[in-house]
């Protein structure tokens, strides 16, 4: 499955030694980070990797362009969208405060995923181990149903429904 952020499946075990301050060709820097040619001209296109130099009409990255696509891809990971992480690379000549705004704002959403996903599985759990054959039968899965109706997730109901 190819990620959202370009990511080849697999990024080389043989990294290649260029001489210090030698610059590297796309290709050089997708076998270096793992990350698609592709991707980092879309990263280039949104300004999350500064335009490359060129040679020959070759884009032509500083060794330092790796440690940032994989900082962006440390972002990826704990959840910022490209958008957010460009307002972050931002932040960082300007506005103070503002990385750890959207650090905040990160971290509630985060929580309420996880709320979401811990509901999803204790109800699963619940399933599994209702008595009941058919669960359509199950009256916290009736209640369920009744509460998605009133237009509460998942996530406000099934606790709910476990009080005694």
């Amino acid at each position: 499955m190819l990620s959202t952020h370009g990511r080849e499946s697999t990024p080389s075990s043989a990294l290649e030694v260029n001489p210090p301050g030698a610059l590297l060709t796309i290709g050089e820097l997708s076998r270096r980070t793992g990350v698609s040619t592709s991707a980092l001209r879309y990263y280039e296109d949104l300004g999350l990797l500064p335009p490359p130099a060129r040679i020959s009409g070759q884009r032509r990255y500083p060794e330092s362009a790796a440690r940032l696509v994989a900082a962006i891809l440390l972002y990826s990971d704990a959840g910022f969208t490209l958008a957010e992480q460009k307002t972050l690379m931002a932040s960082r000549q300007g506005a103070s405060g503002e990385w750890e705004r959207l650090a905040r704002r990160k971290l509630a959403e985060l929580d309420e995923q996880i709320a979401t996903a811990q509901a999803a599985r204790d109800a699963i759990s619940h399933g599994l181990r209702c008595p009941r054959e058919d669960i359509t039968q199950c009256p916290n899965f009736n209640a369920g149903i009744t509460a998605r109706l009133a237009g509460q997730p998942l996530s406000r109901s099934h606790p709910q429904l476990h009080v005694s």
